[in-house]
């Protein structure tokens, strides 16, 4: 019975899109098959219901790669970048889109994608990370204090997936920060 209905409906989702109802997708089979109706069922959810979520979730993923890129490319100087500190194992460097009079990253030269993704033998390097965002925050003048935020993953907010530090600072920060 359940077969009967989504046949029918295969007729009316294949006019609807023949009549060119959904700018995305074309489908304009002759013969149907069960693989294609469920996919086609499949491919009309996903562009009727959540259109712009799967457009924003590609989106991120497409800025993130090319973010990394550009991280990379700060790290290896063939994009210029107001480089506040460089080392042997990191480099801070002044955020692009600045959330606070002082907002600076700090970057480990080793690419490692995300905070979940360091092993026991980055513990020093993270300790590196944090003495390094201490001094460069020193060196900033931000003795009243500043905000650390490192993003881990989806939930976390990450959109560039190599680890870095956020050192926020220069004005009063708010509670609860998200």
């Amino acid at each position: 019975m359940a077969a009967h209905k989504v046949f029918a409906s295969a007729d009316s989702l294949r006019r609807m899109f023949c009549a060119g109802s959904s700018p995305f997708l074309r489908v304009c089979k002759q013969a149907y098959c069960p693989l294609e109706v469920k996919r086609t069922l499949f491919l009309r959810r996903c562009y009727s219901t959540g259109r712009s979520r799967i457009r924003k979730r590609h989106k991120v993923h497409r800025l993130s790669t090319a973010n990394q890129l550009f991280f990379t490319k700060i790290l290896d100087k063939s994009i210029p970048a107001d480089i506040i500190y460089e080392d042997d194992k990191c480099l801070a460097f002044r955020d692009v889109n600045p959330q606070a009079k002082v907002h600076f990253l700090v970057i480990p030269r080793k690419h490692i994608p995300m905070l979940d993704h360091a092993g026991t033998e980055d513990t020093e390097l993270l300790g590196h990370l944090l003495l390094v965002s201490k001094k460069v925050a020193a060196q900033e003048k931000l003795q009243d204090g500043y905000r650390l935020v490192i993003n881990n993953g989806k939930d976390g907010c990450q959109s560039v997936y190599h680890l870095h530090v956020h050192v926020i600072g220069g004005r009063q920060m708010g509670w609860p920060p998200g």
